[in-house]
């Protein structure tokens, strides 16, 4: 989901083309894969195995990630995108989010790239793959 919407900005920006998506309103433990990474290892440090949850215990809609992205480029998302109901899961689960405190406790683990940051590195890699230069479309709010 959140790689087809900054892929989306960046059809957008490079052509016009809409984006389709379903529920709006689902929400989700957005987080990045190098922290994930950084929970992975510190796991593989520990004495003994245990069963740890990884997440950021902090849940978006999608239409959050619809703001954060359009929003970074300078563009209003509900503009460029369409719901459709062919997009929606039978079996939605409304709200997944993830409750990261054993590995908080017994890892010392904590997620350290907001949600911001991954949406801004995402669409920079995106809008570079479709021609664009980030540097030229990025707002000042979206930059570090």
């Amino acid at each position: 989901m959140t790689r087809k919407v900054t892929r989306g900005v960046a059809a957008v920006l490079a052509g016009g083309e809409r984006l389709r998506l379903g529920n709006l309103d689902a929400r989700r433990d957005w987080g990045h894969a190098r922290d994930f990474v950084d929970a992975m290892w510190l796991m593989l440090q520990q004495d003994s195995a245990s069963d740890f949850v990884i997440g950021t215990g902090v849940s978006r809609t999608v239409r959050e990630l619809l703001e954060t992205a359009f929003g970074m480029v300078g563009l209003e998302w509900a503009a460029w995108v369409d719901t459709d109901s062919a997009y929606v899961r039978p079996a939605e689960v409304p709200d997944l989010v993830a409750d990261p405190a054993k590995a908080r406790e017994q890892l010392g683990w904590i997620p350290s790239i907001s949600f911001r940051s991954m949406i801004r590195e995402m669409l920079e890699v995106d809008l570079r793959t479709a021609g664009l230069e980030p540097e030229d479309l990025l707002t000042p709010e979206a930059k570090p």
